[in-house]
């Protein structure tokens, strides 16, 4: 083939040719190959004096090996003689020593032969009740073991005698159970029980007389062969039984079983002598090593019986670390078979060498698939990404790993896989081979251009192979057609656009193989969507629907690539022909361009603006509520300016804008007061003239007709001119119609007004003149029970036995007038009956969405109108419970990691996602939470939260689904509820016995509830998530181990990670998440260390960590940081640990743009300068959120007057808005630095020593623009304020300041406060109640709230 070249570091048939040894690391992956147990035993142990031969040379060998070689020629003397005699001696008692335990052991497999006969009999004794299987099975694998350790009695094994003993007691017992179940009519009953005391007594011998030689003298041939099928059945009792999800085992019982099968053809004469000599010795190592492995691990199991449930978790990830440290040892063995296989054996006509060819091929690519796996994870914990070679490695496994994911698989022709198993088999030595060079260098510090060089070479390979893979290994797959299966094509467009920016983005090994077709695929959909977006509704619907159904095969093909599902076919076939389907469609538009106007009207395809039926206005609808907020409309209609005025309402879909708007139209004090009055509903009309008509027919007598010739605009201006008029505009979308409409309204000075209902907060701004608009709050609950009374009884009142169960419907609606009128009209039409009422309650989802058609479109409006980049962001709401309300700080850090938000170069992530948060509460659909003291939050109503899980399911954006829930389908993101159902077989997302499943497509995955059941904590695998943007575990569902946290540190296309872990710092392998943005870690060691491996991540925004810290307070050598090192997109940061024994000013340089901090400060008192120490802070201009804790060891700092007396070395930058102050002692000169910021908005101090107790503010003490203070603990007694300290404060709290005597009175004067609220200070109250008297009289008004826990008033 022309790409097997003699080139270095190319495969070549020499090369395969060759039988050598590679040093190599590996780790396997699950197979599951049946081995007969029974012939095995019977085969091996029924004629056991072959082997007691092969046996006793065996030890007699050991022995000699170690006798003294004495010169035949050298006159020995008489001490010599003497000695010579002992030696004689002691050899004559090694070997009658070893002649007894071969005598033993001999006895011993005679006697497990007669145990395994008979429990054959027994299943074909036919009145015989069934054997407990369980028991039969562990019984086999006891003997199995004590077979095992007998033979390899001459190593050193710990706890020997102790471990054997017991085993042998376990088979003793085990067999005793047996016998009891068997009737006693049953031949050979009586038989075993003395076979079942000489069994014990010869297992007691072997134990007690076995050797301790340290020879690694070459086993023979029998001996090996006994020994790799008792190792066999070892691992296949493990993997059957013991740990049936454990991969891991079972990929061991295949290694195993193919090394036996192998030997198997050795002890047969299948195999060159010169081959044999050389793998034998391969196969005793091997068969050592697993034999010390399984010892180890019987050990562990047994401790852990004795020992606190607390440390089973460290065991499991021991175990499991032990495993994959012996795969790497191991599966080069395998490797070896393959190759002696490929050049030694492939030719032979042998029936027995070609079924074990059949099984190698059968086996060997999914435990080389699971070899490169490991490999990789192995990589990134020893070599950084950044060291020279180290990529185009894993760009080398990422392609082999794509090709031994698809074998054997029909698609391959069948008499080439096996020529393709060993080219990929070649591959993967050299590989390894650079790996060990590489981690070598590495190690040594020394330079890896050598290795770089070596791996560009490899890389050439692979264009080569995908031509052979092509035209020679492959089968052309038969021709398919993908379908869109969504229904919002723009959204998916707009989605797709993202995922391929951000692939292209991701620099992820497994994007290299295809990134230049990702380019091209992502270019010519951006040219193809900005076609559709500007061509009339309705037009070329065949091409669209074209268009959309390549557009999601690119995406299946692209992310099965980089998943590995069915990525080999995909990679060489099915990505090339989209490509050229896409080109095809690119073509047809680019001919459509010239024959489209250019005047013709713009509408986005598939987002059609539905037009509704207009709004009824009759005068019998049932209308309650909103009587502050009609008088506030009526005095802005009736007095004030005498200039046009525009007065809106806004709120969000059935809030009662229009009603309300309805119930000001029709007062008769505005009849009375305007000239003219109209109504108009725009809706989304885009018709101005048909607008403009509707106002004049009602301004205008009705003799008056519009002449086609005459300009409305003209005639409804000259119609109003010099009357006070009202004109309603009611449901306006955009500020376009409401400009075009205004231009007709004259602006004199007559009192007119202009009434604006819309649900975009944008639009009302938009209209502005002088009325700030009137954002319209939703019903309270005494105004939803009186709408709800009113429709359901008439003029008469609610029985008694209903008025509870009523009131909590009223409740339920969540004040949304909408809601609530359908529900009357629900129980309107009912039984007045309690259970009946009841049943309302239980069902009102159900009882709401029946009228879909009225209830979901009010909502569907709304979301057709907003642009595709909003929608997304407006649908992962909903994947939060209702009535959960979402604080922008975690949107910000999360809707980026998505991959919903735009990347551009002029604005930061942050500053998007406000600017997107801003259109979506404008829009009515999101409801904000912006009060003063709390971080600002966001929720949906429930309504919309309903429609938008409705329509989140129907784009397959995000699911919600248990644990035990069967899933085969799964959306791009799900979050799981643990509900203590373990992860099933049939679960989709951790079965790994599934090849092919769409959980490998996820790219959000959030799993709370209740910990992961034990039983499957060591199957719990994430490596196979390879799109996964966003990981988040709960806490409370598992602690992330050292292996489970090496899988997740190989998703490097990780944005979000949000784990608890136990580790003294961050492993080498994060630096492998190079695309992470966010990072919050619950560590259970008392302090992280972040560094260097942080400064690796540069797309971090958001950092968390509990007690972390950039350094080891306790080395004794720094971290050497490079000098230009940054994390110039961190935005948040913590929660750190600090102390003034190290250098911090230089890690904040490195920090430009942070904008939340928050860190721990420790031992900060400094004996020689006799004050505290505080970080220097200048340098984040960007600063806004800062909170720190004091805890010092020190006794000064709790004691001592002296140290409290001390001012603290403040360096505050300028910009800060909210400080949080944690356990400091202060003093007042410390606090009026506090005052000087000019921008601090919040201000808390916790828990704060006061020195004397008093906090006197002088005239320079000024909080410029505090508008919320929060004192909490104290130690104040006495607290004097000048009349400008607090000019602009709107909120004082004060929590547990027990020792404060009275809140100063002068803040009484202060017009700009509203809220005393005070909690656990009772003392306090008194004060409160003579300062809100103060201020009653000084404003004339009720403004002043003193309100106590859960915000109840105190006063009223």
């Amino acid at each position: 083939m022309k790409w097997l070249t003699n080139e270095s570091h190319k495969v070549s048939h020499s090369d395969l040719s060759r039988v050598k040894v590679q040093k190599l690391i590996w780790t396997p992956r699950l197979l599951k190959n049946e081995y007969n147990m029974e012939k095995y035993y019977g085969d091996q142990m029924t004629a056991p004096t072959d082997c007691d031969k092969n046996f006793e040379l065996y030890t007699s060998n050991n022995k000699a090996s170690r006798g003294y070689i004495v010169s035949s020629t050298k006159k020995a003397s008489g001490l010599e003689n003497l000695e010579r005699k002992s030696r004689i001696m002691e050899k004559r008692k090694d070997n009658e020593e070893a002649n007894n335990s071969l005598v033993s052991f001999s006895a011993l497999r005679k006697d497990i032969a007669d145990v395994l006969d008979f429990l054959e009999t027994l299943k074909n004794e036919e009145n015989q009740k069934a054997l407990d299987v369980d028991q039969v099975e562990k019984l086999k694998s006891d003997l199995a073991f004590i077979c095992t350790y007998v033979q390899l009695s001459y190593s050193d094994l710990e706890q020997f005698k102790n471990v054997m003993t017991a085993k042998g007691q376990d088979v003793e017992n085990l067999l005793r159970s047996i016998l009891y179940d068997v009737e006693n009519n049953v031949g050979g009953k009586y038989v075993m029980h003395h076979v079942l005391a000489s069994l014990r007594e010869n297992i007691n011998h072997c134990i007690s007389s076995h050797h301790r030689s340290k020879s690694s003298a070459t086993m023979l041939e029998e001996q090996l062969n006994f020994l790799l099928l008792n190792l066999h059945h070892l691992f296949k009792f493990l993997a059957e039984h013991k740990f049936p999800l454990v991969t891991e085992y079972e990929i061991l019982q295949n290694v195993c079983g193919n090394v036996r099968e192998f030997h198997g053809l050795i002890v047969n004469g299948c195999i060159e002598q010169e081959i044999v000599d050389y793998v034998l010795p391969q196969f005793q190592l091997m068969a050592e090593r697993v034999g010390h492995f399984l010892w180890e691990d019987q050990i562990d199991r047994d401790s852990q019986l004795s020992e606190l449930d607390e440390d089973d978790q460290n065991d499991r990830d021991s175990r499991l670390v032990k495993l994959a440290h012996l795969l790497l040892k191991i599966v080069p063995t395998e490797l070896e078979l393959m190759h002696i296989c490929y050049t030694n054996l492939k030719a032979s006509t042998s029936v027995e060498i070609g079924l074990f060819i059949k099984q190698l091929l059968e086996t060997s690519p999914e435990i080389l698939r699971e070899y490169l796996i490991h490999l990789q994870e192995h990589m990134v914990t020893v070599i950084t990404p950044s060291t020279l070679g180290a990529r185009n490695i894993h760009v080398m496994i990422e392609f082999l790993l794509i090709i031994l994911s698809d074998m054997p698989k029909d698609f391959i022709h069948h008499d080439k896989l096996f020529d393709l198993l060993a080219l990929v088999g070649a591959l993967i030595k050299e590989v390894s081979t650079l790996v060990c060079d590489l981690e070598e260098k590495v190690r040594n510090k020394e330079s890896t251009d050598e290795t770089n060089r070596a791996t560009l070479k490899l890389l050439e390979n692979i264009d080569l192979l995908k031509e052979d893979l092509k035209h020679v290994y492959l089968k052309v797959p038969d021709s398919s057609q993908c379908f869109f299966p969504m229904s919002d094509g723009p959204l998916f467009m707009h989605l797709l656009q993202r995922h391929l920016d951000d692939l292209l983005d991701s620099n992820a090994y497994s994007i290299a193989l295809i990134k230049e077709e990702i380019g091209l695929v992502k270019e010519d959909l951006e040219f193809i969507r900005s076609f559709f977006t500007n061509i009339e509704q309705g037009m070329y619907k065949d091409l669209w629907a074209r268009v959309l159904d390549v557009a999601y095969e690119a995406k299946d093909v692209i992310d099965s690539i980089i998943v590995r599902d069915n990525g080999l076919l995909h990679l060489i076939f099915s990505l090339p022909i989209t490509i050229k389907k896409i080109k095809l469609i690119k073509e047809d538009i680019s001919n459509l361009h010239e024959k489209i106007p250019e005047n013709r009207g713009l509408t986005v395809l598939n987002s059609p603006r539905k037009p509704v039926e207009s709004k009824s206005l009759t005068t019998d609808k049932i209308i309650v509520g909103f009587e502050e907020e009609k008088n506030l409309i009526l005095r802005k209609l009736t007095s004030g300016s005498a200039d046009l005025d525009v007065i809106s309402i806004t709120g969000m879909p059935g809030s009662g804008k229009t009603t309300l708007a309805y119930k000001v139209y029709k007062d008769k004090s505005i009849s009375s007061h305007f000239d003219l009055r109209a109504w108009c509903t725009v809706d989304q009309e885009h018709d101005e003239k048909k607008l403009l008509g509707t106002i004049f027919n009602q301004v205008s007598d009705s003799d008056s007709k519009l002449s086609e010739n005459t300009g409305v605009a003209d005639k409804l201006r000259r119609q109003l001119y010099g009357k006070r008029y009202l004109i309603v505009l009611d449901d306006v979308w955009d500020t376009t119609i409401l400009d075009e409409l205004r231009r007709s309204f004259p602006e004199v000075k007559k009192g007119s007004r202009i009434i604006l209902t819309t649900r975009e907060k944008k639009v009302a701004l938009h209209g502005k003149l002088y009325t700030a608009p009137l954002d319209l709050r939703l019903l309270r609950p005494e105004e939803s029970w009186e709408l709800l009374e009113k429709r359901a009884f008439g003029n008469e009142s609610c029985p008694d036995e209903l008025l509870d169960v009523g009131k909590e419907i009223a409740e339920n609606c969540k004040g949304l007038p909408l809601v609530v009128d359908l529900i009357a009209g629900v129980i309107a039409g009912r039984e007045k009956k309690k259970s009946v009422w009841l049943e309302v309650v239980n069902n009102l989802h159900s009882f709401i969405f029946k009228n879909e058609v009225e209830v979901m479109k009010v909502i569907e409006i709304s979301y057709d109108h907003l642009s595709d980049h909003l929608k997304p962001c407006l649908l992962y709401f909903a994947s939060w419970p209702k009535d959960t309300a979402n604080s922008i700080l975690d949107l910000k850090t999360t809707l980026g990691a998505e991959g919903f938000v735009e990347k551009t170069e002029m604005k930061s992530m942050e500053e998007v996602v406000n600017i997107y948060l801003d259109d979506l509460i404008s829009s009515s659909l999101v409801i904000c939470f912006n009060e003063i003291g709390e971080y600002p939050s966001c929720q949906l109503h429930d309504l919309v939260h309903d429609f938008c899980l409705i329509k989140a399911r129907e784009e397959k954006l995000f699911d919600k689904i248990s644990s035990s829930s069967p899933s085969d389908l799964l959306p791009r993101q799900i979050t799981i509820d643990y509900d203590e159902e373990p992860f099933g077989n049939n679960f989709v997302l951790f079965g790994s016995n599934k090849k092919r499943h769409s959980g490998k497509h996820l790219y959000s995955l959030r799993i709370k509830g209740d910990g992961l059941d034990d039983s499957v904590s060591e199957t719990f695998h994430l490596r196979h998530l390879r799109l996964l943007r966003v990981l988040f575990l709960n806490p409370s569902f598992i602690m992330v181990n050292d292996s489970l946290l090496n899988e997740i540190c190989m998703l490097n296309h990780l944005r979000f990670l949000n784990i608890e872990t136990q580790v003294k710092s961050l492993p080498l392998s994060f630096s492998n998440l190079w695309n992470l943005e966010i990072l919050f870690v619950v560590n259970v060691e008392p302090t992280l260390i972040l560094s260097p491996r942080i400064w690796d991540l540069v797309k971090l925004r958001g950092v968390h960590v509990s007690n972390c810290s950039f350094f080891d307070m306790d080395a004794d050598e720094s971290i050497v940081i490079a000098e230009d090192t940054k994390l110039e997109k961190l935005t948040i940061l913590g929660k750190l640990m600090l102390s003034y024994l190290k250098d911090t000013e230089d890690i904040f340089e490195r920090l430009p743009n942070l904008q939340l901090l928050s860190f721990e400060l420790k031992e900060s008192w400094d004996y020689s300068t006799e004050k505290y120490w505080f970080p220097k802070l200048d340098c984040l201009t960007e600063l806004e959120h800062l909170g720190v804790v004091f805890e010092s060891s020190n006794t000064n700092d709790s004691g001592s007057s002296a140290a409290i007396n001390r001012p603290w070395d403040f360096h505050f930058p300028s910009c800060l808005k909210k400080l949080s102050l944690d356990g400091f002692p202060l003093t007042s000169d410390s606090l009026s630095t506090i005052a000087r910021l000019p921008n601090l908005e919040e201000l808390y101090l916790f828990r704060t020593i006061i020195h004397g107790e008093e906090w006197n503010m002088g005239e320079e003490d000024t909080f410029e623009n505090l508008k919320y203070l929060k004192l909490e603990e104290m130690t104040l007694s006495k607290w004097e304020v000048g009349e400008e300290s607090f000019p602009s404060l709107e909120i004082l709290k004060l929590q547990g300041c027990h020792e404060l005597e009275e809140i100063p009175p002068i803040l009484g004067g202060i017009y700009s406060l509203k809220i005393i609220k005070l909690v656990e200070s009772p003392q306090l109250e008194d004060s409160a109640l003579k300062i809100k008297e103060y201020a009653e009289d000084m404003r004339g008004g009720d403004e002043l709230q003193v309100v106590g826990r859960k915000n109840i008033l105190l006063f009223k």
